[in-house]
Parts: structure tokens; C-alpha cells; sequence
């Protein structure tokens, strides 16, 4: 296939994910996985800089999903109703199609250190992009550092039952039910 055909991202996270389920993460190469999606290796390094990116392509579009939902909640809405946005613009993101690539990502991360850090970079750098939005919003550090952690930690709990759960119930009420089980939490804390 010619590099210009359409669909080299997703073609290379197919790829990117059999390979890596077949011989482990370790073992394949950049090589491997761009002959797999049919594409050369100049066309993987022109779009990712390498093989562990490929599995994170979808950071920018979260950043992007929380930064526009914050910015189009009113002005004079609560702290609390900007958060739920922005974990909503997150996870509205999400088809069934990502729930099975969740589905078969989830084993690969946790068997590899190197892609842990990246997801753990990836989780930081969301949070930080909604703690700064927020600031911007509300002019006050902590409370926005507060949600941030609050509305990631709610999103990644959501996501995690949305892709091993049977049922047909969407990341976004899945999320919202965690945001409201967190925030009872900090209630807790705040009341003791």
C-alpha cells in the first residue's frame, strides 16, 4: 500500500497492538509493525516518533476534548458542573470501537515498565492541561489542582470498568459515577 492511503494511524495501532500481543512489546520492531499495516517505516517515524507512541495517539485529542468542554460551560456555572464537562468531553471521545482496543491495551500496559511510565506521563499531562484550564476559569491554583487530580482520577476509574464490564452502559454515566462517588468522598473528608 502507498504511504498516503487512508488511515495510517489506525492501521498502525492495529498493527502496533497484534504484534506486541503476539511477540511482546519488547521484542517487535518499528520494522515489523509498519510492514504490518502495509506502510513503510518512514511514514510510522513521520507520524510517531516511536513504536510506543503509536499506542498513546489519542492524548491530544483527550487534551483537546476537556479544553473545549471547559471553555464552552457558561460563565457563571459551578466548579463542579466545569469539571463534569470536561470528563465528559473526554470520554464522548470514546466509541465502542476504543472500548475493544481498551479492551486489548490493557493487558499489554500492565507488561511492560516502559509503556506504564508513558501512560503515566500521558495521565499527568492530562491533568495538568485540565488544572490549567480550570486556573485560567476560576483564577484559584489549588481548587483547580483539586479537580484536575479529582476528574482524571474519576475518568481512568471509569474507563477502567467501561472496558472490562459486560454491560452496554456508556464511559460517559460510567464516569459521571465515579466524579459523584469521588466528590462524596472529599465531602467525607471535609466534613471530618
Amino acid at each position: 500500500m502507498a504511504r498516503w492511503d487512508p488511515d495510517a494511524r489506525g492501521r498502525l495501532l492495529q498493527a502496533a497492538i497484534e504484534l506486541f500481543t503476539e511477540q511482546g512489546y519488547e521484542a517487535t520492531t518499528t520494522a515489523q509493525i509498519a510492514q504490518r499495516a502495509g506502510l513503510t517505516r518512514t511514514t510510522l517515524f513521520r507520524l510517531f516518533s516511536d513504536k510506543r507512541e503509536i499506542l498513546f495517539q489519542g492524548q491530544s485529542a483527550l487534551i483537546a476534548g476537556a479544553t473545549e468542554a471547559i471553555n464552552q460551560v457558561p460563565a457563571d456555572a459551578r466548579a463542579e458542573e466545569v469539571l463534569a464537562a470536561a470528563i465528559a468531553g473526554m470520554a464522548d471521545l470514546h466509541t465502542a470501537e476504543h472500548r475493544e482496543t481498551g479492551r486489548l491495551l490493557a493487558p499489554l500496559m500492565t507488561s511492560s515498565p516502559e509503556l506504564q511510565e508513558r501512560a503515566a506521563f500521558k495521565r499527568d499531562a492530562i491533568a495538568r492541561a485540565i488544572e490549567h484550564e480550570l486556573f485560567e476559569r476560576f483564577e484559584d491554583r489549588s481548587l483547580a489542582g483539586v479537580l484536575a487530580d479529582m476528574g482524571v482520577r474519576s475518568f481512568y476509574a471509569g474507563y477502567a470498568s467501561w472496558i472490562t464490564s459486560p454491560d452496554d452502559l456508556s464511559l460517559t454515566s460510567l464516569v459521571h459515577q465515579e466524579l459523584g462517588a469521588h466528590r462524596a468522598a472529599l465531602r467525607q473528608v471535609v466534613a471530618g
